[in-house]
Parts: structure tokens; C-alpha cells; sequence
């Protein structure tokens, strides 16, 4: 049974469709990518599965039961956590309190504090700078920020939304280092990523979506291959 299962999602905003009858899945323990150019739906799926958007038909299945439509602190507490686009974090606020608020549905203090050192063992950078205001940070630590508050909520599925977007590319391959690391230590990961070379190096499984829906499905290493998927996402040209 998948972890995630997306089935013919429909989701329209005024009389436009953004997805047009969707349906993939992410197996536990899986890195699995979604690329496309922008308005293909990919952030739109994301927030359909965390309840930021509605519906108008199809189904989403968390872990073997439906949440379609729950409610995002209601999805949050199923164990989904999300990285935003942009990193949102709170920039009036140190690192160890926006790390805080990542935990505010938890009542377990005695294991906050544990999740919270495990990871500063992660990121060493925001440890240093457990004082230091979040506005004040780097993009890349920012990044590192936003992935951390999202593993307070210790959640089974991170989906992230552009984590490399705006940053250098020496931050971006740390950014996809830290990735790597949270597969590795059980976390499953649903990636949205512009940069579609360095996602499907890291994907098990790939979706690429256009216009709001999936038009080719493979495993990281099939799409690297495929000559559409060169010519349109990795700057390639076909023969």
C-alpha cells in the first residue's frame, strides 16, 4: 500500500482547471519528484494535499485513509509536513523559536527538546545561530530553517516546494545533501524543484506535469534519459 495515494484530483480556481484528474503515488520511503515549467499544478498539488486549496473532485489517501478536504492542521497531525516556497519563515523570530512553532500541535516538551537537538545535529549552522533572528539568516540557512521546523512536527511525508529556488548553486547541493539525509534517516519526501537535474538525481520516481496533468512517469534515472524530458527540463537538444 502506497504512503500517499493521489487519484484523479480535479482542482479549479474561478472556471479554470489547475489539475485536470491527476493520479500518482509515493511509496514509504521514497523520494519522489514532481518537475514541470511554472503553472504546470505542481505547487497547486501540493496544496491540495495539505488542505490549502479545494477539491472539486477525486481523492487523496494518507497511510490508507482518505483526507481529501481535511483541514491543513488536521493533514499536519496525520503526520504531512510541508516546506513552502519561499522558506516563510519567521523573521522577527530566532531560530530556536521558529523551530518552537514548528511544534505547536505537540504536547510532549521532554522530546521537543530531543527533536530540536537532533536537529541541531543536522544542521550545525543553526545551532550557532540558535539566538540569531531568522531574517538575519542566509537563504541557504533560511532553507535549513524551514526543512527543521518542518521535522518538528515529526512527519512520515515532507513535501517540499522549490528548496533550491534563489539560492547559489554550491547552497543548492547542500540543500540536496540535507534531502538525501532525511530519506536516508525514514522520511519519505514528495519534491517540487525547478531544477529538474538535480530532483531526478535525487528521485526513486518522477512525474513530469503539464498544464495540470502528468504527461511522463519514471524512475529518476529513466527521465535523466528520455530525450523529451532533456530537451524540455535539462537543457538539452534532442538528435
Amino acid at each position: 500500500m502506497s504512503l500517499l495515494a493521489v487519484n484523479n484530483l480535479v482542482v479549479s480556481y474561478g472556471g479554470i482547471e489547475a489539475l485536470k484528474g491527476i493520479s500518482f503515488e509515493v511509496e514509504e520511503g521514497q523520494v519522489v519528484t514532481l518537475i514541470g515549467a511554472n503553472g504546470a499544478g505542481k505547487s497547486t498539488t501540493l496544496r491540495a494535499i495539505m488542505g490549502l486549496v479545494s477539491v472539486k473532485s477525486g481523492s487523496i489517501t494518507y497511510d490508507g485513509q482518505d483526507i481529501t478536504g481535511l483541514d491543513t492542521q488536521k493533514v499536519v497531525s496525520r503526520g504531512i509536513a510541508m516546506v513552502p516556497e519561499g522558506r516563510r519563515v519567521f523573521a522577527n523570530l530566532t531560530v530556536l523559536e521558529n523551530l518552537k512553532i514548528g511544534a505547536y500541535l505537540r504536547k510532549d516538551q521532554e522530546t521537543i527538546l530531543q527533536d530540536i537537538e537532533h536537529i541541531y545535529e543536522l544542521f550545525p549552522r543553526l545551532k550557532e545561530r540558535s539566538w540569531q533572528l531568522a531574517g538575519t539568516l542566509s537563504g541557504g540557512e533560511q532553507q535549513m530553517l524551514a526543512v527543521g521546523r518542518a521535522m518538528m512536527t515529526r512527519p512520515r511525508l515532507i513535501m517540499m516546494d522549490e528548496p533550491s529556488l534563489g539560492l547559489a548553486p554550491l547552497v543548492v547541493k547542500d540543500i540536496f545533501g540535507i534531502i538525501r539525509r532525511l530519506n536516508e534517516t525514514g522520511t519519505t519526501i514528495l519534491l517540487i524543484e525547478q531544477n529538474a537535474n538535480a530532483a531526478l538525481h535525487a528521485a526513486d520516481l518522477g512525474y513530469v506535469m503539464e498544464t495540470g496533468t502528468i504527461t511522463i512517469t519514471g524512475t529518476g534515472t529513466d527521465l535523466l534519459e528520455n530525450e523529451a524530458v532533456q530537451e524540455a527540463y535539462l537543457g538539452k537538444r534532442g538528435r
